[in-house]
């Protein structure tokens, strides 16, 4: 006897937390949402996946259709799945996050539901709309830990970057001031930051050595030798 499959609508979404740097200052992309439930309120850029995707493929297109990017490197760091977290039913929700360099090379270009794509800083965000609060928290913390025990850092800065650029990251990830003479000098001492032959340009105070990382010495450092205790 031939058997006849149900097929159930998807109760599957994906909400993404990209994190950029710019300015000394840590940043998340939002969304401003033109549709219903929460018009008009900021979230992260998520939606449902379709029945016909897994949820790798749903994740890319989701980012793209919302943001205009594509091609970013996203892990999933944790799955949602509170009974209430959706007005419209049970819906559970698999988190993704990626580190981009915000350089002016990738456009936002908002589609589908969002009205805006924007960067917004991690020190002053709003109430999100539906638990998406809850989620960037957790990519937070998960961002905060990774710090520590991998190559992070050149995933956010420019690829030429100063000693105090490098300190405004590690202190927006981390919360907390961090001494400038100590931060330098063990940051020194690792090995993996290689001194330039240049220093900024266009800028209207006195201009500051650039740095690059050598990412296969970076990448070497274990999480005790890259601890956050650098006060």
């Amino acid at each position: 006897m031939e058997k006849h499959l149900v097929k159930f609508e998807s109760s599957f979404s994906i909400d993404c937390v990209i994190f950029g740097f710019e300015a000394g200052e840590l940043k998340v992309l939002l969304i401003e949402r033109s549709d219903e439930p929460f018009r008009d309120w900021l979230a992260l850029p998520g939606n449902l996946v379709e029945n016909d995707e897994g949820i790798e493929e749903a994740a890319e297109r989701i980012l793209f259709e919302l943001t205009g990017l594509h091609d970013l490197h996203m892990e999933q760091f944790h799955t949602f799945g509170a009974v209430n977290r959706h007005p419209r039913g049970r819906i559970i929700t698999v988190a993704y996050y990626a580190l981009i360099r915000i350089d002016g090379q990738r456009e936002l270009k908002p589609g589908n539901f969002a009205k805006k794509a924007l960067w917004h800083s991690v020190n002053d965000l709003p109430k999100l709309a539906y638990d998406h609060t809850e989620i960037f928290k957790t990519g937070f913390t998960k961002l905060r830990r990774r710090l520590s025990y991998q190559p992070i850092a050149y995933e956010l800065l420019p690829e030429k970057f100063t000693l105090t650029q490098l300190q405004q990251l590690y202190e927006a990830i981390l919360n907390k001031k961090l001494d400038k003479r100590n931060f330098r000098k063990k940051m020194l001492s690792y090995g993996f930051l290689k001194e330039l032959d240049e220093k900024q340009k266009n800028v209207s105070f006195r201009a500051a050595k650039l740095y690059k990382f050598d990412r296969r010495k970076y990448s070497k450092i274990f999480q005790n030798e890259l601890g956050v205790d650098m006060q």
